[in-house]
């Protein structure tokens, strides 16, 4: 069997998951089975490998005392018969909600069918027994129900708590089933099936609906699909239910290890269905690299050991895409209240270390350069606030531009009107005649007046730079801030050394390209600047992105060198926060990107900048951003201080990412050209 398409999230480690809560018909088995019936059938169809019902979705919740009657469970073992039969034909594992007879005892519990059979039972381990709830009156619990079998649809099935479902074949993923009580216990049944290998946790639930109640369901899904490293799956009962004296809201949602990527609205008069791609690969990385979650499946063993029901799952043939919002900028959000939230703190973030940095040395002065770009834009507003902060006067901030030979009247221009606005004590260092005067000493054809602009020309200027910012902290006794930020630390570029790669301390340096642009926007709108101020930020932020090293009439852009930021700085989240394979990234890069018009895009990104890059141009800008990242780890071995700012991580070496300096890229270019078409 050949496996997936490039361009289907099975081929890298997605699955599909579904969560439904059909309108129920009370008492009427066979009509209910039929409602499943009818929206596995879309499932199918849609390529799902996993789908939740509610709990007693078979017979309805709220009948009381006629779940004890032998018709009613007669026909819900037969509605159960006829489900497993209509399965044969049908791709995805379903989990339906049903009263079940064994030994005597009724049990509340989830039927799991896929493939013609009935896979297994899993009965529902606490049975709530206060408020609105009286489970007791009728079923036993699950909990300590073990190794047992019943007889269901003419099949030999495994029965009870210690059952977890694995698929086989290209997809391969496991579940975990929970019956909605248990999830509000302080040890939820979910939480050994996580540790036993469970993936995908999912929960048939009936839970009733009451002002404020909604959240709270949100919110244990949430967390314990965080504590997990799982999908978590709910589907609560909806329309169609008794509302003799409850009423029931239809809560589907689907969480990913702490993140909502599916939900439907609630109250709808008929069924509801939530779909999104799991990134069980993701989940996977996540367990591995989380010590304390191994350590938790060593110091706590489930009191059995799981039994594994196992089915074969073929994934859909051809193209298929993603099932789930992928953010085009991973370190900015496109939803507005949340990037003003980061941005509020990264920027804290920064002010708070910087600050911290300040009274530690008892720097008489902080010396930084100003360019007028976007970095040393916003390292002078965090410095700033930093004096603010201490109670210092901002002059006791030395700002210096220091322009060299390919410095634009805009950017100098811009990098005055800055300093100017901000208060600082602000000065100007020419540096070309030093530069002119080391060129001569190395005997650079420069020197002899020809235009050779390579790279000893342009880090002449960027070490000169740095070495005057240093020698004038000596001189004021005070500490240089650091303005490179963590985009141009993954791909190397900036100039090692005696160069702006070094500083006493670089609030920058966890903050990528993508959110420096962001935060700028912020502090520009955030009332702490006059409106003249926040015009110029506005104009320093149009500004074309440039190192301004090398003379000539056309700008020196850096995107057209190290490749579009947006692009790049995606590379980076996806690899070093998650460690993708390099053809996943383009798969999700491509998901993301290849369509400007669909999703949404961050508050601030103007019109021009709202572009689409296809699989080839992916792909290129991929290899090249692979090539740097290896090629440069020795420039961050040596970087300095600089507080973490995003969950995305950081490129410390004291921190969040630590490699040999001559490491090879081999590898990682190999599974690229290998993993993705031409």
């Amino acid at each position: 069997m050949s496996s997936p398409s490039f361009f289907s999230p099975y081929r890298h480690g997605f699955v599909r998951v579904a969560t439904a809560a059909p309108k129920v018909k009370l008492v009427d088995p066979a009509t209910n089975a039929q409602r499943v019936l009818d929206l596995v059938r879309e499932a199918d169809a849609a390529g799902v490998a996993v789908m939740a019902f509610p709990e007693l979705g078979l017979s309805g919740y709220a009948i009381d005392d006629l779940l004890q009657q032998d018709a009613l469970l007669d026909a819900v073992e037969a509605a159960i018969a006829t489900l497993a039969e209509a399965s044969r034909t049908l791709a995805p594992l379903f989990v339906v909600g049903a009263p079940l007879r064994d030994g005597g005892r009724l049990y509340n519990a989830a039927v799991a069918i896929q493939g013609g059979r009935v896979r297994a039972v899993i009965p529902k381990s606490f049975l709530p027994n206060y408020r609105e709830f009286y489970e007791r009156r009728w079923f036993a619990p699950g909990a300590g129900v073990v190794g047992r079998t019943l007889t269901l649809a003419g099949q030999a099935v495994p029965f009870g708590t210690d059952v977890l479902l694995r698929a086989v074949g290209d997809a391969a993923f496991t579940v975990g089933v929970e019956v909605c009580e248990d999830v509000w216990t302080p040890a939820p049944p979910s939480t050994a099936q996580a540790m036993a290998g469970a993936e995908i946790l999912l929960n048939l639930s009936a839970s009733n609906i009451t002002i404020g109640k909604s959240e709270t369901r949100r919110l244990l899904c949430a967390s314990q699909s965080a504590r997990a490293l799982a999908a978590y799956v709910y589907s609560a009962a909806g329309a169609g239910e008794s509302s003799t004296d409850l009423a029931w809201d239809g809560h589907v949602d689907i969480h990913e290890m702490g993140v909502l990527l599916a939900q439907t609205p609630r109250f709808s008069p008929g069924p509801v269905v939530a779909m999104a791609d799991v990134d069980v690969g993701r989940i996977r990385q996540e367990r591995m690299r989380t010590g304390s979650f191994g350590d938790a499946t060593i110091l706590n063993p489930p009191a059995h050991p799981f039994r594994i029901a196992t089915f074969d799952f073929a994934p859909p043939a051809g193209d298929l895409p993603l099932q789930r919002a992928i953010e085009r900028f991973p370190f900015t959000p496109s939803d507005p209240a949340k990037l003003a939230e980061n941005c509020y703190e990264a920027y804290n973030i920064q002010v708070q270390g910087l600050a911290r940095r300040v009274e530690a040395t008892g720097s008489k002065c902080l010396v930084i350069g100003i360019s007028g770009g976007l970095d040393s834009t916003h390292a002078l507003i965090v410095a700033a606030k930093v004096m603010d902060q201490l109670g210092r006067p901002r002059s006791d901030i030395r700002a210096y531009t220091l322009p060299g030979f390919a410095t634009s009247d805009r950017t100098k221009s811009n990098a005055w009107a800055l300093m100017r606005a901000i208060g600082v004590t602000a000065e100007e260092i020419d540096i070309r005649p030093a530069a002119e005067q080391m060129l001569k000493d190395l005997g650079h054809p420069f020197a002899r007046g020809e235009p050779v602009y390579d790279v000893t020309f342009e880090n002449v200027q960027a070490g000169l730079r740095t070495d005057y910012l240093f020698r004038l902290a000596n001189h004021h006794q005070g500490m240089v801030v650091g303005t490179g930020d963590l985009s141009e630390l993954a791909l190397g570029w900036c100039t090692y050394g005696v160069g702006d790669q070094m500083s006493h301390y670089n609030p920058n340096s966890g903050v990528p390209k993508t959110l420096i642009q962001h935060l700028i926007r912020f502090v520009a709108t955030s009332g702490d600047v006059d409106a003249a101020t926040s015009d110029l930020l506005e104009d320093i932020l149009a500004t074309e992105i440039s190192p301004e090293l090398v003379p000539g009439e056309a700008v020196q852009a850096t995107e057209s060198f190290v490749g579009p930021y947006a692009l790049q700085d995606f590379n980076l989240y996806y690899m070093t926060r998650y460690g993708m394979a390099p053809s996943k990234i383009a798969f999700l890069a491509w998901s993301a990107w290849h369509d400007a018009a669909a999703g949404a895009w961050p508050t601030g990104v103007p019109e021009a900048a709202r572009k689409a890059y296809d699989l080839p141009e992916i792909k290129r800008w991929l290899e090249l951003f692979l090539r740097r990242f290896f090629a440069n780890q020795f420039k961050r071995s040596a970087m300095p201080n600089g507080p973490k700012i995003s969950s995305g991580g950081a490129l410390s070496p004291r921190g969040d990412w630590r490699m040999p300096s001559d490491a090879t890229a081999d590898a990682w270019l190999a599974e690229l050209l290998a993993g993705t078409p031409d």
